[in-house]
């Protein structure tokens, strides 16, 4: 996102977490720089500036917040110079790096040395990466005493601990009592199909557009949607079974339920539901945005707390986002499912159902024959290239990097362009400012008289719903 003042003050005042990191903002009238996130009141917008360095606010003379500290803000983006490396050491060890395998091992991803990785770290976040790894371990365990009815043993196991006396040992350190104290008072729930868990949202939360807009996607065998549920298989480092997804009536929550196979997982679980169903959007603060435009009011109040409909992993939606080049919503579900049922392995354990699969793997299909599902030779060479390039870890399909990056990123693979790479950076990447601008269900849906909008004068158009496009594109695509 670029760093245009009106655009960073609507960011700001949605303090929406997925922009953390992107800038910061000076507030001349105090003198101090805050994150976008900062909880402090949001100040007046002609006191504010934006940086996208907190190196650069401090040489402009501002100093840091007390409250959000984007200087030292364990967990967060916050850097003063090797923004890259400091961002994805952070996304990494968010997403359990650290869990088996040393600093050294996550020093040698980022291709920097442990000690300059250390350094860095203390620098710019003010801690050690093992302080933040322990920091997220206890922070999961909480959530386990408190929503679960595992036993200490199987929290600690979970976490990441490697024995429950560390645990214990850990956990009092850290908030001054024990864990049976945290959970007394507290309810917690268990399944018998496995372990259930409550995601809460921000209302209001428009379940049965996503649904439906999924539902029109799903794929057989690998995808079961209704009204009610949202039903998929998944694999993560091994461990494979069923997540669904339900709403609750009059909560503010969703309801997810799990194998326990995957319970050693669950926070790489959590983190991939609340990305596929956009739990951290704050649909107030955007539908303010979008409202302002004509064309958007009627549809924002007749589908309020319309969400980015996610998924479960980026691999697997561009490559149904390159199935669906130039073809129609049914006849690319129908390439994804010939290629899920001819390279998807069955799901183990489903001996009575042989139908469900598992998506196939970037190596599965770098090696496979892709025409042999009706695909024309020129996409088939597209995904064969991308799930190389995946497969031999040349491309990283991750979302730390930014909507500018991500764009190029994909754009650099032959046969993608940029509606592709927006659509996957929408979807996949939850990048809020995506925007497919060519996609001809959008120029569809802003025709005059019959008559698309050219492209160009879309992307004119669009400048006043920034940065939540992503979210406009949606309410366009609901009435088409």
């Amino acid at each position: 996102m670029e760093l245009e003042p009106d655009i960073c003050y609507r960011a700001s005042v949605s303090r929406d977490p997925r922009f953390d990191g992107r800038f910061f903002m000076g507030v001349t009238s105090t003198g101090i720089y805050c994150r976008p996130i900062c909880p402090a009141r949001q100040p007046r917008r002609a006191n504010c500036r934006y940086f996208r360095y907190a190196a650069a606010a401090e040489a402009a003379g501002f100093r840091p917040c007390l409250r959000c500290r984007p200087e030292s803000a364990p967990g967060t983006p916050a850097w003063s110079g090797s923004s890259a490396t400091v961002s994805r050491a952070l996304r990494l060890i968010q997403q359990r790096a650290l869990e088996h395998a040393g600093v050294d091992e996550l020093a040698a991803r980022l291709g920097v040395g442990t000690r300059h990785l250390r350094r860095l770290l203390h620098e710019h976040v003010g801690a050690s990466p093992l302080a933040m790894e322990q920091t997220r371990r206890l922070l999961f365990a909480k959530k386990l005493i408190m929503e679960t009815s595992l036993s200490m043993a199987q929290v600690a196991r979970n976490a990441g601990f490697g024995s429950v006396r560390r645990f214990n040992t850990a956990f009092g350190a850290a908030y001054g009592l024990t864990p049976s104290n945290l959970r007394r008072g507290h309810g917690s729930s268990a399944h018998a199909a496995g372990l259930i868990l409550s995601l809460a949202f921000r209302p209001p939360f428009h379940w049965q557009a996503l649904v439906s807009f999924l539902a029109q996607r799903a794929i057989p065998g690998l995808e079961e949607i209704s009204p009610d549920f949202y039903r998929r298989t998944v694999a993560h480092h091994g461990a494979t079974g069923t997540i669904e997804v339900r709403p609750v009536p009059s909560a503010q929550y969703l309801r997810l339920t799990l194998p326990d196979q995957l319970a050693p997982h669950i926070g790489a679980v959590v983190e991939r539901v609340r990305n596929m169903f956009d739990l951290d959007a704050d649909p107030g603060r955007i539908a303010e945005v979008l409202c302002r435009d004509e064309r958007l009011r009627p549809l924002v109040e007749q589908r309020p707390g319309l969400r980015i409909p996610g998924c479960w992993d980026p691999f697997e939606l561009v490559v149904r986002a390159i199935l669906g080049q130039q073809i129609t919503v049914r006849g690319a579900t129908t390439l994804a499912t010939r290629l899920v049922h001819q390279f998807g392995r069955q799901l183990p354990g489903e001996h009575r159902d042989p139908s469900r699969r598992l998506f196939p793997t970037a190596a599965k299909l770098a090696r496979a024959d892709l025409t042999a599902i009706g695909l024309p030779r020129v996409r088939a060479a597209t995904i064969s290239g991308l799930a190389q390039a995946v497969s031999r870890k040349t491309l990283d399909l991750d979302r730390s990097a930014g909507l500018d990056e991500t764009v190029a990123r994909l754009c650099a693979l032959p046969g993608v362009g940029e509606w592709t790479a927006h659509y996957v950076a929408m979807r996949a990447f939850g990048e809020p400012d995506a925007f497919p601008a060519s996609d001809l269900g959008l120029l569809r849906a802003l025709a005059v008289d019959r008559k698309p909008p050219r492209p160009s004068a879309v992307i004119t158009m669009a400048e006043s719903w920034r940065p939540w496009r992503a979210y406009a594109t949606m309410q366009l695509w609901s009435q088409t």
